[in-house]
Parts: C-alpha cells; structure tokens; sequence
C-alpha cells in the first residue's frame, strides 16, 4: 500500500485512490467531520459499519483522512486539501474522456450547459484565456 506524501500532486492522488475512497472523500468534503456511521449512512449501497471503519483506517495510513476522539467515537476529516482533490478530480476527468485536454474538458461543460453562462462567469472565462497568453514568457 502506497502512501500519500505531502508533496503528492493531485492526479497522483487521485490515481491511487479506489472508487470507495474517493466516494468516502467526497462524502467528508461534503460534511466537513463525520463518524464512521455518518460515512456508512451517507454512501450508495452502503457496506457494513466494519467495512467503513477498516476504510477509514486505510486511508488514514495512505494519509487521506485523520480522525479526532471525542469520547468513545472517532471523527473523521478530510487530510488533503479540497482544491487538491478537485485538481485531481478534474485531471483524472480529463485523461479518461478528453485524451488529456482540460481545454477540451471546459469546452464540453460550457456547450453542454442547460442555463446561460453569467456575465460575471463569461468575464472570468475571457480574464482566464486571456491570462494564458501572458504565460511562458
């Protein structure tokens, strides 16, 4: 089992982490700080509460979550950085459907939205591609 180093980059993250893992990472991203039975009653088909403690454990050990005692109970919490994940999240999005291209990735979230695109979003999106032109030199 392959530990998470402070310095790991998002996709690396994201790699090593399971189906389970990443559900129970969003769950804690969600909540904030959560009980093993509050991960357990937030998961789809969820396993039996050993299972979700024996999780927790792991990713403890791999650096993903740390917990808290209060009382008999241990609480639970997110160990990486939300922004973190999300880059990794939308790396991973991008190498499985987008051959890599994060451009690509936003181009299809923007032609795909049902709604109009706010003012305010349309100018950061333009102050976005605009920055890229600065860059490299």
């Amino acid at each position: 089992m392959k530990e998470t180093k402070p310095g790991s980059s998002a996709s690396e993250i994201r790699s090593r982490l399971g189906r389970r893992e990443r559900q129970i990472l969003d769950i804690l991203f969600r909540l904030g700080r959560a009980t093993a039975v509050d991960v357990m009653n937030n998961l789809p088909d969820p396993p039996g509460y050993a299972s979700v403690r024996k999780w927790l454990s792991l990713m403890e050990g791999k650096g993903l979550v740390v917990h808290e005692k209060e009382g008999k109970r241990f609480v639970y919490r997110a160990a990486i950085a939300r922004d973190k994940a999300k880059q990794g999240a939308l790396e991973h999005l991008a190498a499985t459907f987008f051959e890599g291209s994060k451009v690509r990735a936003a181009a299809a979230l923007i032609s795909e939205s049902e709604s109009e695109i706010s003012e305010e979003d349309r100018k950061m999106l333009l102050e976005l591609i605009d920055s890229t032109k600065h860059r490299g030199r």
